[in-house]
């Protein structure tokens, strides 16, 4: 099993380094979490520092010939993997709180933490490799280009940081791209001040026409005229802060803006 290849279809690009891993591994810091889910474990190198955790691990893997190397190399923790797609898994199912680790499949990367965030009621911390355009747009700031609808969604309930970034080099295969490592903990208070599904489709909408004003990009919200003529509809999404967004998702939904 040792010529175990890296599937292109899975998005698998093996990390070669283990001091990178042993890092990675090392970088969830949260002491509350009951359970910590490795994503796509594929040859393992993430997987040995995790082992030795006292907190309960599981490791969630769809390629079944990683699966198969895994089990021989690491006997011990056949009964914790789960053969399956972690998107379809029901994380109702695990004991709470939740932490999240893997060298993501960059090809589902978004997905995952939008399954973080639906689920953030349970997830307190996730620690991922990501392509680095993606691991900036996650921790970007108001005024930057990177910053969007996952920026506003992840920061609204979650602490970002991007701890490094690293080159291709690092990886087998090498992908065209550098990549980022990011920790994201959970905020204290994770309930918006706000209707969180009307917030959910601001921000979305706000962002489909990032270039325009917001009393052009909401027009499907039928705001009335004299509401549409506060100075927070003259700016544009990407110089929004999520409190912004809640003020914003308060007035749609009052339709009154604040004295």
């Amino acid at each position: 099993m040792r010529d175990l290849k890296p599937k292109k279809y899975l998005g698998q690009h093996f990390l070669k380094d283990s001091n990178i891993s042993r890092k990675i591994s090392s970088s969830l810091i949260s002491k509350s979490s009951q359970t910590i889910i490795e994503i796509g474990p594929g040859m393992g190198i993430l997987t040995q520092h995790l082992i030795s955790k006292k907190t309960q691990t599981y490791f969630v893997e769809l390629d079944k010939d990683s699966i198969s190397y895994l089990n021989k190399i690491f006997p011990k923790i056949k009964k914790s993997i789960i053969h399956s797609d972690f998107l379809k898994i029901d994380l109702t199912k695990f004991n709470s709180p939740i932490g999240l680790i893997g060298n993501f499949p960059y090809n589902i990367s978004s997905q995952i933490l939008f399954k973080m965030i639906e689920n953030r009621d349970r997830i307190d911390e996730l620690v991922g490799m990501f392509q680095l355009e993606v691991a900036k747009r996650v921790c970007s700031k108001p005024g930057s280009k990177t910053y969007g609808i996952l920026s506003v969604l992840v920061q609204a309930f979650y602490n970002t940081e991007l701890l490094f970034k690293l080159e291709p080099s690092y990886f087998n295969p090498p992908p065209k791209v550098d990549s980022g490592v990011i920790r994201l903990n959970k905020k204290k208070h994770v309930k918006l001040d706000c209707d969180e599904s009307l917030f959910f489709k601001v921000v979305k909408t706000s962002f489909q026409q990032r270039r325009k004003t917001l009393r052009n990009s909401l027009k499907k919200f039928n705001i009335p005229n004299n509401i549409k003529e506060g100075a927070i509809f003259e700016k544009r999404p990407e110089t929004l802060y999520v409190n912004d967004f809640i003020l914003l998702t308060n007035i749609i939904a009052d339709g009154t803006i604040p004295a």
